[in-house]
Formats: C-alpha cells, sequence, structure tokens
C-alpha cells in the first residue's frame, strides 16, 4: 500500500538538507482554487512526460487522499511514484508556512527511487492567495479557471501575480458561462507583467502541451546553471 505522509507522521526518511544538494529534482508545485484542474493538469503532465523523465508527484488534501487516489486510478503514474500529504489544516501552512511533511514526502520519493528528474507539489484547492514556499519549490504553477468568470485575473492575488506560470484553464467552458478569454487574457497580461500565460483546455488538448512545453523548459534551464 503506497506510503501517505501527514505532518505528525513517525517516519522521518531522510537527513535534513537531502533537497538542497545540486543534482536533486526540479520542484514544481502547481497551485489553485478549488475545481481550477489542478489534479487534471497533473494527470496530464504525468502522461505526456512519464516517458522522458522520472518523476514522482506529491499530492496535499486536508483529511483525505482525494487527488492522489485520483491520480493512481487513472494509472498516471505507478502508484509507488505518488505520495499524499494530508495537511489537517488550511493548505497555505503546508505548502508555505510549515513545509515539514511536504519535505519529508518529497525526500521519501527520492529515497525509494532511482534519481529523479521532475518531482510536481500539488497544493490543496485554495484561493487566490495560495503561494509556495521557495524553500519547498523551485517554480510555481497558479491554476486557474474560466467557469469563475472573467474577473478572475484582475483580481489578482499572489497566486495569479507571482507564480512563474499562470494557466488559465477550461478555456471550452467560456461560452457556456459567458466569459470573454480576450478579457481574461489582457486582464492577465496586465497584472503579471512579462511573467507568462497559458489559455488551456485539456479537453481540447488532453496533453496539456503548452505546460508541458514550459516545464521542459524549466527543467532544461536548471540543468544548465547547474
Amino acid at each position: 500500500m503506497p506510503h501517505e505522509i501527514t505532518p505528525d507522521d513517525p517516519h522521518a526518511p531522510l537527513a535534513p538538507g537531502k533537497l538542497s544538494g545540486p543534482d536533486g529534482p526540479l520542484r514544481i508545485g502547481i497551485g489553485g482554487p478549488v475545481g481550477s484542474g489542478k489534479t487534471a493538469t497533473v494527470a496530464a503532465l504525468c502522461r505526456t512526460l512519464g516517458a522522458q523523465l522520472q518523476l514522482g508527484v506529491v499530492t496535499n488534501d486536508i483529511y483525505t487522499t482525494e487527488d492522489a487516489d485520483f491520480l493512481r486510478r487513472n494509472a498516471v503514474l505507478p502508484d509507488e511514484r505518488i505520495v499524499a500529504v494530508q495537511t489537517g489544516c488550511c493548505p497555505h501552512t503546508a505548502i508555505r508556512d510549515d513545509i515539514t511533511a511536504n519535505l519529508d514526502a518529497i525526500d521519501d520519493l527520492i529515497e525509494r527511487l532511482p534519481p529523479l528528474d521532475l518531482v510536481l507539489v500539488e497544493s490543496g484547492g485554495d484561493n487566490l492567495t495560495a503561494s509556495f514556499s521557495k524553500g519547498l519549490i523551485d517554480a510555481q504553477i497558479f491554476v486557474v479557471d474560466v467557469a469563475g468568470g472573467d474577473k478572475v485575473p484582475r483580481k489578482g492575488g499572489p497566486g495569479v501575480t507571482t507564480a512563474d506560470l499562470l494557466v488559465i484553464n477550461k478555456t471550452d467552458l467560456a461560452p457556456l458561462v459567458g466569459a470573454d478569454l480576450d478579457v481574461m487574457s489582457g486582464d492577465a497580461k496586465v497584472v503579471r507583467g512579462e511573467k507568462p500565460v497559458i489559455m488551456q483546455s485539456l479537453r481540447d488538448d488532453p496533453s496539456a502541451g503548452d505546460v508541458a512545453h514550459w516545464v521542459l523548459h524549466q527543467l532544461d534551464h536548471s540543468h544548465a546553471h547547474a
């Protein structure tokens, strides 16, 4: 049975400092509001990149392992490559304030698996203020969805404005919810400046190709500066 890690887990897999080595995997955090499509994006990235990269995934849920279970049911990676953190508290705490359980989960993957290229750390669903500690991840993707209305990007918040990549997801729903994609894209560029924005529909592109390309670019960049 896959090992689940909670904040008070008695297992302390590795000594501190494992993650700071130059040969460690690239760690990308994926956050966003509930229902924005974070887990579906993680699943798509695993399917697209899993054949060429050594991947691991850490999911965060408050009381359940729902996101990890979704990934396992859909067989996007072998079970042993997916670790669930049950935060028992606001997701902000486990990804930004007290990141110990997530660090332990990443160390668990590093210890058990061959050298990893990439670890995706998915936050539990939260609001527009969710952001990751730089002690936990190297780069952050923030996912919002069209169903929230075209006002979402201009509302800003640290997730929207500071993430290394903003994904505006479920663009295929725009005609059904009356959202203007040009407005969303334009507002996102205003609040983010030069930081990239990707408009995405997993119905139209199940591979999440643009996001996968961005991830590979981050990996190349990290290797070039190792």
